[in-house]
């Protein structure tokens, strides 16, 4: 059994989140040497690069020290709400990333009181150390009084804090102490943030995203709850309105550097991208043919603003 950690990454817009993954990344070797170094690797799509902002959530994992850590990248934006719901969901942890200078904004706050509201153990990562007027002490204490006030339980308030500068490549326990590398926030990461629960017994897995390959259409994801996945497996697609489909699976890939890579079955606790399931849609479940047992559906964030557009009467 490979030794597995999900941690989803929280931030407001522009304190270093796709920066600090980057360097992730790197520390898990997934460059060749002489490779250029990634540069925003997770704003892969047109208009995040134009914008500079993270939109969609993506998967990316790395492994080190024998352990795989499922990295998710949640957009910023409270816009995105049913987005960040939906893919913490896949998450056993956060990492809440503040900048030493501004401390958590309003965004931050949006996102964490979703991760809290979910139990998910926090690492609070100041970033951005080495900027002019940061005050990484103030900005843990106000992590802290934040975390409070949104009803944190008491162990997710003892939670361990990382200094660093994550364009500079390093993260240190204590800020005055800057580090060659990462790796404390690697070793924080498998040290607090706990294994994902392993349960046994009919398959069941929760549509939390989706691919589109213009090969083999659209491909669902999410985190396997309980059992096993099987390639050529017959499934029953649980659908939102209590109806059943029934699918077969044609190939399970699990996530693996940067890319995805093909394997036979996936178990609870994994993270998976399934091809071959038609007709889904986000939040509903992939259970065992036999017996198909449906996983709550994720109810998403009503839209912020509603308009309504009518003929002039």
């Amino acid at each position: 059994m490979q030794k597995i950690r999900n941690i989803a990454i929280i931030a407001h817009v522009d304190h270093g989140k796709t920066t600090l993954v980057d360097k992730m990344l790197l520390a898990g070797k997934l460059f060749r040497e002489g490779q250029a170094e990634p540069d925003q690797f997770l704003d892969s799509n047109d208009l995040e690069r134009e914008r500079g902002i993270t939109i969609l959530s993506k998967n990316v994992s790395i492994t080190y020290n024998d352990y795989k850590i499922n990295i998710i990248d949640t957009p910023g934006h409270a816009d995105f709400g049913g987005e960040v719901e939906r893919v913490l969901n896949m998450a056993d942890g956060v990492l809440l990333l503040v900048d030493a200078f501004e401390g958590p904004m309003p965004q931050t706050r949006f996102v964490l009181q979703k991760a809290i509201q979910l139990g998910l153990k926090p690492i609070v990562v100041v970033n951005k150390v080495d900027k002019p007027n940061c005050r990484p002490s103030e900005v843990q204490e106000m992590v802290f009084d934040l975390m409070f006030s949104l009803d944190a339980t008491e162990e997710q308030l003892d939670f361990p804090t990382i200094y660093g500068s994550a364009k500079n490549g390093w993260m240190s326990t204590d800020w005055n102490e800057p580090k060659e590398d990462i790796s404390a926030l690697l070793d924080a990461i498998i040290e607090y943030i706990p294994e994902p629960v392993t349960l046994e017994g009919t398959p069941q897995m929760l549509i939390t995203s989706l691919d589109f390959s213009k090969y083999v259409g659209r491909i669902a994801i999410g985190r396997v709850h309980r059992g096993e996945l099987r390639e050529g497996q017959d499934v029953m697609l649980c659908k939102r309105d209590g109806s059943m489909v029934k699918s077969r699976i044609k190939e399970v890939n699990v996530f693996e550097g940067l890319g995805r890579s093909k394997v036979n079955s996936v178990k609870s606790g994994d993270i998976c991208a399934l091809i071959g399931i038609e007709g889904f849609e986000i939040g509903e479940t992939i259970a065992d043919f036999l017996e198909p047992e449906a996983l709550p559906t994720i109810a998403i964030d009503e839209p912020t603003m509603s308009m309504l557009f009518t003929i002039n009467n």
